[in-house]
């Protein structure tokens, strides 16, 4: 599906960006274009792949001329520039604001305008029930782009949305390995708060798996199985031959759930079960009050939202070899320093 095609992948710097590159460096993709504003992390990764079918595009989002630019020419696009963070969101909305909505509207008109085949946009398991400037953000973002889809004859626009990404950039996991070897504490919000767990591998397939099987409109949730941050803690400690590492319990930080939620519950009544994944298919009705306030569905009333407190708990051995997996804890557990995102 990609042979003599061009893949553009905003935020491309980042650990998703690195995966898709991983994978696809050896493909028949003729181009793969790599778009955001980071001309450090760019040049890195120039100089790791020394590959000619690679080009940087240095923009951001927020800049329309800058993405029209990087779209031009392009058959597919990949988003997943976004400010992912957290607490600095929380202190700087509007800049969450202008990157994950306004940047996303950015890229999707020039997407369309360009005729871009097939756009995946990422979000996720925090834009469910929003608690945080981030996850609102990413609500938005998503709202973005089902409306944009609408109508769409020559391109394609839909979505995916998962949940930790496990030894991503900003995740738990190289925060506790890092702290581990600098002899400091463990520090953990609440041991008993769950989260979905996925590889970057996971991601790229539910990238793909979306843009295989999406229509306009649609969003793709992973199924996925779900971890205490205790035992994660604990299994970290464990692989790598320190399970006596001190662990301070600090408490729930800002803007933090007890659990994350993948779908709502009106989106599990009409959700369609893929096997490993579900599809969300988009509310296509016009802005018909009745439909609105006159008129409900009792199948709503019956559904349950699809959390990480109710998907299949991993105990604590599952966790390790879940964790095991990835090749980044394969080399912390030989001893060896090495960058989560590479």
């Amino acid at each position: 599906m990609f042979g003599n095609k061009t893949l553009l992948i905003t935020g491309g710097t980042g650990s998703f960006g690195n995966a898709v590159l991983r994978r696809f460096l050896n493909s028949d993709l003729t181009e793969i274009r790599i778009f955001s504003r980071d001309e450090k992390k760019q040049d890195d990764m120039r100089k790791l792949y020394n590959s000619d079918r690679v080009k940087f595009y240095l923009g951001d989002v927020r800049d329309p001329g800058s993405v029209r630019g990087a779209m031009r020419g392009v058959h597919f696009c990949f988003h997943a520039a976004a400010l992912k963070q957290v607490p600095s969101c929380e202190f700087y909305p509007m800049q969450a604001v202008l990157t994950n909505v306004k940047g996303t509207d950015n890229v999707l008109d020039a997407a369309i305008a360009e005729g871009v085949e097939r756009v995946i946009c990422l979000s996720t398991d925090k834009a469910v029930y929003p608690i945080n400037a981030m996850g609102m953000s990413k609500a938005l973002m998503e709202k973005v782009m089902v409306a944009k889809s609408r109508g769409l004859r020559d391109t394609i626009i839909c979505g995916t949305r998962y949940g930790n990404v496990m030894a991503s950039r900003g995740s738990v996991i190289p925060l506790f390995v890092r702290q581990i070897r600098d002899g400091q504490p463990i520090t953990v919000t609440d041991a008993s708060m769950t989260r979905f767990m996925m590889s970057l591998d996971s991601a790229v397939e539910l990238v793909l798996h979306a843009f295989e099987h999406g229509a306009n409109g649609d969003i793709f949730v992973q199924k996925a199985p779900a971890s205490t941050v205790g035992d994660v803690a604990q299994a970290v400690r464990e692989l790598m031959g320190r399970p006596d590492h001190p662990i301070n319990v600090i408490g729930t930080r800002h803007g933090e759930k007890l659990y994350e939620t993948l779908l709502t519950r009106e989106e599990t009544a009409r959700a369609e079960d893929q096997g490993e994944y579900y599809r969300i298919p988009p509310d296509l009705r016009e802005l018909n009050y009745a439909q609105y306030f006159a008129e409900g569905e009792e199948r709503i009333s019956e559904a349950r939202d699809y959390h990480s407190h109710n998907t299949d708990r991993l105990d604590m051995e599952q966790t390790k070899a879940l964790l095991m997996t990835l090749p980044y804890m394969q080399a912390v557990a030989r001893g060896e320093a090495v960058d989560p995102d590479l």
